[in-house]
């Protein structure tokens, strides 16, 4: 018997759609730091408080605020370009991937900031996302995909050495680096299935 294919979506369309989830995400991102200026930064208090059992609820709310626009501006551009190129591979294994990375990143931000600290902010993701996308097409053995992470390497490799550095104590290199082992995981993780062709009797 001959096996159907899925019918698969034109790459405009996937584009298009890319596009229209990232610019909404990073859209929101500006809405609730317009909403935490208004309430007098109410907002930060549900970031990650480290070992704080009350704070928990923080993992999934922490990529999603941030303390100031300019900290907002600055994870804007890179998750916006990196999400895009990640949600071309697909809206669903996309979405999978970011959970994965913000639950873990989230997670290991809890159990290894310093006591007391507060964390919030897209860069967990961000950089789980960079991570992802550098060994995507390695382990895919995809030319296009090792051709994007090699570039996005190349590009934005030493801000990522930086953000990982524990010399840096202006970021939670914790979370950054906690992201990245994430995102890389996560390409191994959902990397998609070889399907072996059916053959007709």
């Amino acid at each position: 018997m001959a096996e159907l294919e899925t019918p698969r979506w034109r790459t405009s369309d996937r584009a298009r759609t890319a596009i229209q989830l990232m610019a909404g995400w990073v859209a929101l991102l500006w809405a609730l730091e317009v909403v935490d200026l208004a309430t007098g930064h109410a907002l930060d208090a549900y970031g990650i408080v480290a070992r704080d059992p009350d704070s928990l609820g923080g993992i999934l709310a922490a990529p999603f605020l941030h303390f100031g626009f300019g900290h907002v501006a600055s994870n804007s551009v890179p998750l916006l370009i990196f999400g895009f190129l990640a949600a071309l591979g697909g809206i669903r294994r996309f979405l999978a991937v970011c959970a994965l990375i913000i639950v873990a990143d989230g997670v290991g931000v809890w159990l290894v900031s310093p006591s007391d600290s507060i964390t919030a902010g897209a860069s967990g993701l961000v950089f789980g996302l960079f991570g992802y996308l550098v060994v995507r097409g390695f382990v895919e053995r995809k030319p296009l995909g090792i051709a994007v992470g090699v570039t996005i390497a190349a590009l934005w490799g030493g801000t990522i050495l930086l953000g990982i550095s524990p010399a840096n104590t202006t970021v939670s290199w914790q979370g950054h680096l906690v992201g990245l082992m994430a995102g890389v995981g996560a390409a191994f993780l959902f990397r998609p299935q070889r399907r072996q062709a059916a053959l007709t009797p």
